[in-house]
């Protein structure tokens, strides 16, 4: 498996055009993956250094070489086409995150130079190809870099350090040995509450809308029709073939069919109404902002623990990914203490 590079703040439009993998020691629970273990909440750090409001053409140095403030600019475009507009509240706590990612690129990027590790143009040109393949057309990827006072030139040379950096985290991340059995059964012993799996259920509905705004009229025309499909469900007919004549909900062509789905998925009256019947059971009428529900439940799954084995590949996939992002990051501060940095601003 290629470990994406989730470390690496990209110059300006690589990273903005093309979105990057998640960081490899995110997982979520529903996947059933465990999130990574608790920590002590840390104590707030301190302010930002404000930013003056008019930066120098050279905000810092790395080894003598400027990081200057055109790729800043075009940094902070890209954060703002992904995100909006920077808050005023937060621009000196932003602002100074993207100097020190520059920073951190450039130290990156010498470090991969210091190696003589080279991309070919090939290779460039592929990368590029690919990123504009994922735009409905020239146009529209054109108009992207735009937006990021981009060009195609200048996405091509922040590929090739972006490139060149992969090959050499790549070699970095070779010895990072991999997770075992052992591994994965502490990690499942210290921390049971991550692989407790609430209460689900499956269950169909029949759905005929109605606004909260509705007038009385409408509502008791409304309400007319779903007691009429309740007396018809109750005395026994097919719940799905009538979900398919008469709801007015998405699932209607599946037989009103809704899946599994926990507690608090669903609004309030609705969930509180399906997690009251037994498999089997039709419900009363179930008022909600939506209109008028009958909910008829399928299945119920008792709250219970994920045994190992069946979440032992993701634990043993997050856990190799955790060492190394570890190693990543204990790669980075080395170079960064070992490289002279001066901040100018």
């Amino acid at each position: 498996m290629k470990t994406r590079i989730t470390w690496i703040p990209a110059l300006v439009a690589l990273s903005a055009l093309v979105a990057c993998g998640r960081n490899p020691a995110e997982q979520t629970a529903s996947a059933q993956a465990p999130p990574a273990p608790a920590q002590q909440p840390a104590a707030a750090p301190a302010p930002p250094k404000p930013l003056p409001a008019e930066l120098p053409d050279v905000l810092a140095r790395v080894n003598g070489q400027p990081v200057t403030k055109a790729d800043f600019d075009r940094l902070v475009k890209n954060v703002e086409a992904g995100r909006g507009p920077i808050p005023a509240d937060k621009r000196d706590e932003v602002l100074r995150s993207v100097l020190d990612q520059l920073i951190t690129y450039s130290v990156l990027k010498q470090e991969a130079a210091a190696r003589k590790l080279t991309v070919s143009d090939a290779d460039v040109d592929a990368q590029v190809a690919q990123m504009q393949k994922q735009f409905p057309s020239e146009a529209e990827f054109n108009k992207a870099l735009a937006a990021r006072n981009a060009t195609v030139t200048q996405l091509k040379a922040d590929a090739r350090v972006d490139m060149a950096i992969n090959k050499m985290m790549e070699a970095e991340l070779a010895s990072t040995t991999a997770a075992t059995d052992a591994d994965a059964q502490d990690f499942y012993t210290k921390n049971p509450d991550k692989f407790k799996q609430g209460e689900t259920v499956r269950a169909s509905h029949i759905l005929v809308k109605v606004e909260e705004s509705a007038d009385d009229a409408m509502k008791k025309v409304a309400r007319s029709k779903i007691d009429a499909v309740l007396k018809r469900a109750k005395a026994g007919e097919d719940f799905a073939a009538l979900a398919k004549e008469n709801s007015a909900d998405g699932s209607a062509a599946q037989g009103g069919d809704l899946g599994f789905f926990p507690r608090g998925q669903m609004v309030p009256a609705f969930d509180q109404a399906v997690f009251a019947l037994k498999p089997g059971e039709i419900s009363e009428v179930v008022t909600t902002q939506f209109g008028y529900h009958i909910i008829k439940l399928t299945e119920k799954k008792e709250a219970s623990t994920i045994p190992l084995e069946t979440v032992k590949p993701r634990v043993l996939e997050f856990l190799t990914n955790q060492k190394k992002q570890q190693r990543v990051d204990s790669f980075i501060n080395e170079a960064k203490k070992r490289a002279k940095i001066e901040v100018l601003v």
